[in-house]
């Protein structure tokens, strides 16, 4: 699944929900929307503790049992009718199951469901009334007793059942939207990762448990009707001929969390893959026109992910479908995969780049799981991490494939490496791979570090191996386990056989033990070599980890020098504390450089002379873009733990005034927007704002407002990282007060309002932003009307994502209304809020009042989802004293929110951070602003 963040778990986990909106780098807690990739699941208690973290905080873990495997279920015959008025629907369940122990009860999941009666047909003998159901509601199980023994043997269990269409996002639910005349409907449609397919029909809802599905649905007529299979039979019901009874083939082996339906009113665009298979895109009525870009995507994907697998994709259809109300980003129920409306739909004239970009890496994500994670699925939810891990990384390499002209690799580094070693520095991350027991649990360990950090590692393990023999090895993975479950260490025996090394012992160090190394390196000149001396040990967010029980890592390590430095010129594999390379023919002036491309998941620490002797090339960029964005955000990381000053990052930053790459200008705005909210909280925020403006008006300058040739037309033109560019500099500039930005926004602003001259896609963002950082209540009042005039969902987004930009607190006051309205749907209510909060000191304030004020609604409505954690996070990460640490601490003490208890951990630890930060460096950063500015004596 993706999550919504950016990235990505009520719903069953987050997957990328907001797109990579270059704009929102500027907001840094916004910025972090980008990561969280796709899922949302269920409501929980927080993990095992790692090191150093505090465990007196941690919950006691909910005792818990699986299903008991004496009866399983091999074919479920499931017909289904929804009412689509009073949003309850009736169910019929003829399963083919096996008796594997003679029992007088079968225990299976249910939940939000009644069950009228029951009954056990034992192949060629009498049914057998079911004399009791007891429902265990906590454990979302029912126990169905019998007054016999059921027999070894097969048989067939019917359940007649009634359930509700509810309004929650998970299970079988209702999803609102108004036809093109404006009339209000509702479409019935699912969202069953990882633990909610029992709120649609009793199952055995365990991702080992597979079985085939024969599935109908008992529709209105004049409804579309999807599952995961191809229609086989359309009649008209015999008791109403309003309705019709369609009936989709035999699925193949699968888990329940796969299996999806949707009714409602659609319209659609078809392709072919290469390789045959008959690909739709769904989109709601009269906007088929804007699902032509995913198809194109999906087309180009089937046979590329055919291709590097070496396995064929196994249905005959696959259907993509944009879902008006939808927690997640996406989800990849097998052959009927379900979208957010913006991560799916692309209009040509009023989409901007970065949502086509999003659109790619979603589609390419949720395909990836056709093989990996529906083929062959996890075991249980310890190991889904591998599902998203690699399916976070394998998107790119596939956008890579369809639109190389993205540089999506560069872009890899700053959406999700970048954002996962900052994650994984704290006290209060965990492991990869955490031991789940009860389902509940999945929650929390769907956030950076199963999915981006999941991805870096696989990336890095990637280029351990190599490419040949990494698709070797996940060929013979998805052969010998198609249609089947495996554990993790299955991939790594597969990996380890087709290529040699030692991938177990390598990657159980970054799966099971949380945290990453931070690398120090000092060298000497001896002759003609270059001697290095190399040291790993924990790297915490708050300094370098010195207790006598550092961990370590089985690191690859790959060094460069100035004479090659796209050429990795050594490889070695780092598996003790320390060691010392000799590095042959290196003359003395020639710079060392590790970790080229960035692909290893650690920070490094370079003696002063190493790191002076690699400065140079940032300003005359014969380092790799992706060398100098790894070299800047090493630095700034290092000085927020207190490891450098914060002035040194600052000096650092303004050699990038050559810069030319979009990724590395969007990584350097991220940090500069942790810096200036950081900073909101002394008397010198202007100056900061100022040195915003310097560093970025001589790129602004050379990029201007108009769109070059070829910028903003479909992917495949050149220009597509231009306009990225030009949104997050003007946006960039725009915020920080620029006055030619601000001027001309405010003229083309009210162009566009007018009618006068619209606004193209790319521009809308920074242009919004602007206007409504420095605008009033007449400015809030025209952007409303904008949003309710808005007839598509990106549009309404983007709005939403800037409103908190607006400064007056009783403006702020009504954006934050305006968030919990129906006029914003309840998924993107948090963006708003998000937004608030990121803006600015008082925003930050504001909302966190406006969340505490509202806490009962908020709860109630995401309750145990992933989308409450978020809430939480974009409402209090920015607070920088240590007072509001406390604050939140107690606040959540008595407002339980199970499913968000370690990102609460999380944030106390970033506030304090934020706090430590500030005393530290506050006045060297002040001393050296206004340094900046004094004229020369």
């Amino acid at each position: 699944m993706l999550l919504v963040l950016g990235r990505r778990v009520l719903l069953s986990f987050v997957k990328r929900v907001i797109p990579q909106d270059p704009v929102l780098l500027s907001n840094p807690i916004l910025q972090d929307f980008r990561t969280i990739k796709f899922r949302v699941i269920h409501s929980s208690t927080v993990f095992a503790s790692a090191t150093r973290q505090n465990t007196d905080t941690m919950p006691e873990r909910r005792p818990f049992v699986r299903l008991p495997t004496d009866v399983y279920p091999v074919n479920y015959g499931l017909c289904l009718k929804p009412d689509l008025i009073d949003f309850t629907f009736e169910g019929k369940l003829e399963a083919i199951v096996k008796v594997n122990l003679a029992t007088n009860q079968i225990v299976m999941n249910c939940a939000d469901i009644d069950i009228i009666t029951a009954s056990f047909v034992p192949e060629g003998g009498e049914e057998i009334n079911a004399t009791g159901f007891n429902y265990q509601n906590e454990d979302e199980k029912v126990t169905l007793s019998f007054p016999s023994a059921l027999q070894k043997g097969s048989g067939t269990l019917k359940i007649d059942f009634v359930g509700e269409l509810n309004d929650k996002m998970k299970g079988f639910y209702r999803s609102k939207y108004a036809t093109p005349t404006g009339e209000i409907r509702y479409a019935a449609v699912t969202q069953f990762e990882a633990t909610d397919a029992r709120r649609a029909f009793p199952c055995w809802d365990e991702p080992a448990i597979k079985a085939t599905f024969d599935i109908s649905l008992i529709v209105p007529k004049d409804r579309v009707a999807l599952s995961n299979m191809n229609v086989i039979d359309r009649k008209p019901h015999p008791e109403d001929d309003s309705l019709l009874e369609v009936k989709f083939a035999t699925t193949p082996i699968m888990s329940t969390y796969l299996v999806a339906f949707v009714i409602g009113e659609y319209d659609f665009v078809e392709g072919q893959s290469s390789d045959g298979v008959t690909v739709r895109v769904y989109t709601p009525t009269g906007k088929a026109e804007q699902g032509k870009f995913a198809l194109e995507v999906a087309v180009k994907t089937l046979p590329f992910y055919n291709e590097y697998f070496n396995v064929p994709y196994p249905l005959p259809k696959i259907d993509l479908i944009a879902i008006a109300d939808f927690a997640a980003g996406a989800m990849e129920n097998w052959g009927l995969v379900t979208y957010r409306e913006t991560a799916l739909l692309i209009d040509p004239k009023n989409s901007c780049s970065s949502s086509r970009q999003w659109v790619a890496l979603v589609v390419g994500h949720e395909l990836a799981h056709q093989w990996f994670g529906n083929l062959v699925t996890m075991e249980w939810w310890t190991h889904l991490w591998l599902n998203e891990g690699f399916a976070s990384w394998i998107e790119y390499l596939c956008v890579d494939h369809c639109f190389p002209d993205y540089d999506i690799w560069t872009q890899f580094v700053s959406a999700d490496y970048t954002r996962a070693l900052d994650l994984d520095a704290l006290d209060n991350s965990h492991p990869i791979e955490v031991n789940v027991g009860h389902p509940s649990e999945v929650d929390e360990i769907f956030d950076a570090i199963s999915y981006s950090k999941g991805a870096s590692v696989i990336r890095m393990l990637h280029n351990y191996i190599g490419d040949k023999d990494f698709r070797k090895g996940m060929h013979s993975y998805l052969l010998k386990f198609q249609h089947k479950n495996a554990a993790t260490e299955d991939l790594w025996d597969c990996l380890e056989q087709a290529s040699g090394k030692p991938i177990a012992l390598v990657m159980s160090s970054w799966t099971k033990q949380m945290g990453f190394p931070i690398i120090v390196v000092d060298q000497e000149q001896q002759g003609d070599d270059r001697i290095l001396k190399i040291s790993q040990k924990k790297f915490c967010a708050s300094g370098p980890h010195n207790g006598e029980d550092c961990p370590n890592w089985m690191v690859p390590i790959s060094i460069c020098t100035g004479e090659d430095p796209g050429c990795t010129k050594l490889k070695v594999l780092l598996d003790s504390p320390e060691t010392t390379i000799t590095i042959n023919n290196v003359s003395p002036d020639q710079w060392v450089k590790i970790n080229p491309g960035t692909v290893g998941f650690y920070r490094i620490q370079y003696s002063s002379g190493m790191l002076e002797s690699l400065l140079p090339g940032i300003r005359d960029l014969t380092l790799l873009p992706v060398d100098r964005l790894g070299l800047q955000n090493d630095l700034f990381s290092l000085s927020r733990a207190g490891m450098i000053s914060t002035v040194e990052v600052l000096k650092l930053m303004e050699a990038f005034v050559n810069e030319p790459n979009y990724t590395v200008w969007s990584d350097l705005s991220c940090n500069l927007g942790v810096l200036s909210s950081l900073l909101s909280h002394t008397d010198f925020h202007e100056e900061i704002q100022e040195f915003i403006r310097d560093l970025f008006t001589p790129i602004g300058l050379k990029l201007g407002w108009e769109c070059k040739q070829g910028e903003g037309e479909p992917p495949g033109a050149g220009g597509h990282l231009d306009a990225l560019l030009r949104g997050l500099v003007l946006g960039k500039l725009g915020k920080a007060g620029h006055k030619p930005t601000l001027e001309e926004a405010r003229r083309r602003f009210k162009d566009h309002v007018e009618g006068k001259q619209i606004l193209s896609a790319d521009l809308r963002s920074p242009v919004y932003l602007t206007v409504l950082k420095h605008g009033d209540s007449a400015t809030l009042d025209t952007m409303l009307k904008l949003h309710k005039q808005a007839d598509m969902q990106e549009e309404k987004n983007r709005i939403e994502r800037v409103l908190g930009a607006i400064s007056a607190p009783d403006l702020i006051q009504k954006v934050l209304t305006f968030a919990l309205s129906e006029d914003v749907r309840p998924q993107d209510t948090v963006s708003v809020i998000g937004g608030v909060a990121g803006s600015s000191k008082h925003g930050r304030k504001a909302a966190w009042k406006f969340v505490k004020d509202n806490w009962e609604e908020l709860h109630n409505r995401y309750q145990g989802g992933f989308l409450i954690s978020r809430l939480i996070k974009l409402s209090v990460d920015g607070f920088a004293i240590d007072k509001m640490a406390a604050e939140v601490k107690s606040f959540f003490e008595s407002h339980h929110a199970p499913a968000a208890e370690r990102t609460v951990q999380q944030c106390c630890e970033n506030i304090l951070l934020n706090a430590a930060w500030l005393k530290r460096d506050a006045d060297d950063i002040h001393q050296y602003l206004l340094k900046r500015k004094a004229p020369p004596v």
